[in-house]
């Protein structure tokens, strides 16, 4: 343990006599240093290249060798991989329409502005691969007219702590209604919402749509969330977006689809005990319809154990899913007439 502390502890004096000589050090004066043989200092050298920007120059015969930037530099500066990762996912929120997308691009040409004309020649040719090679998958989902400047408008009323003006068009509401809430967070998707609570109301906060909002301003009456407001929490108490009455749902997994659940996560809380060959699932959570659609993407490998509510809502979305096949284009099924 002795001798690999102190390989450590001279790969480390080596980092800082690189990064502090304005000249560089040849090979014999950094075994000099260091109190080791020429060999010795080649090795920690060629160590070293790999993981910082190691610049050699001839100086009367001799190969002089530093790290050129200084350390605080060397650590922060991207990789290829890292500026090739943003690229992907900025490209893949604008294509979704996703109110992000316009911080993510900035945020792109500012990590590429801050590079020099050296540190860009290094890493364009991987960056380019990497970039032409990699996408982020944009599934089916809807398009949004919501606007940077809603955004930036909540974003803003959440940094001065005051409550939000908007006009809101609620769904299959013919006319927008005036809301002043007090904003508790934003929670980023498919859709952008923002939680909000009415400050004179004891209801819990609600989802509000960004694309549904319009006139939104900040308002002159203070309001902030709690200290001991948990945004995580309250997501979590839902399956997805919808937020009602929390329910405990038992799930069953069938052998065939054993394993694939165990990489799965239905619920950030949930607990999984086998039993059988099979796999039980428990977790508590609302929003019953959408834990009834994603089961369809079982295709029948999950049998609801409880409660008797989801098993209801899961037989409603069969029989409206009927509707989508060509045997019944001549009219839409009754749900009483469904066998399920």
């Amino acid at each position: 343990m002795a001798e690999r502390m102190a390989k450590l502890d001279r790969a480390l004096q080596l980092v800082h006599l690189l990064s502090d000589s304005a000249e560089g050090l040849t090979l014999d004066e950094m075994a000099s240093e260091l109190s080791v043989n020429r060999r010795t200092a080649e090795r920690l050298r060629d160590v070293i290249a790999r993981h910082f920007d190691l610049e050699d120059v001839v100086d009367e015969r001799h190969k002089r060798f530093r790290i050129r930037d200084s350390l605080r530099r060397v650590f922060t500066k991207p990789t290829a991989a890292e500026v090739a990762a943003l690229q992907a996912e900025a490209d893949a929120r604008r294509l979704q329409g996703a109110l992000r997308a316009q911080a993510l691009d900035s945020l792109l040409a500012k990590v590429k502005g801050a590079l020099d004309d050296r540190e860009k020649r290094r890493l364009d040719p991987d960056l380019e691969a990497l970039v032409r090679l990699q996408r982020m998958m944009v599934p089916a989902g809807p398009v949004l007219g919501a606007t940077p400047e809603t955004l930036a408008a909540v974003q803003g009323a959440i940094l001065v702590g005051c409550c939000l003006e908007f006009d809101y068009r609620a769904e299959e509401a013919s006319e927008p209604r005036w809301r002043r809430v007090i904003p508790y967070g934003l929670v980023h998707g498919p859709v952008t919402y923002l939680v909000g609570q009415m400050p004179t109301s004891d209801k819990p906060p609600v989802y509000y749509r960004l694309d549904r909002m319009q006139d939104v301003r900040a308002s002159n009456l203070p309001g902030c969330a709690p200290d001991d407001w948990d945004l995580d929490a309250w997501i979590n108490r839902s399956f997805g977006v919808w937020h009602e009455d929390a329910h405990d749902v038992v799930l069953r997994i069938l052998p065939d689809a054993v394993d694939r659940a165990r990489r799965w996560r239905f619920h950030p809380a949930q607990t999984v005990e086998e039993r059988g060959g099979e796999l039980i699932v428990r977790f508590r959570a609302g929003g019953l319809r959408e834990i009834a659609e994603h089961l369809f993407t079982w295709g029948g490998d999950v049998v609801i154990e409880g409660p008797a509510a989801l098993d209801e809502v899961m037989r409603e979305r069969l029989a409206l899913a009927m509707n989508a096949t060509r045997a019944n284009e001549g009219g839409k099924m009754a749900k009483e007439s469904i066998s399920i």
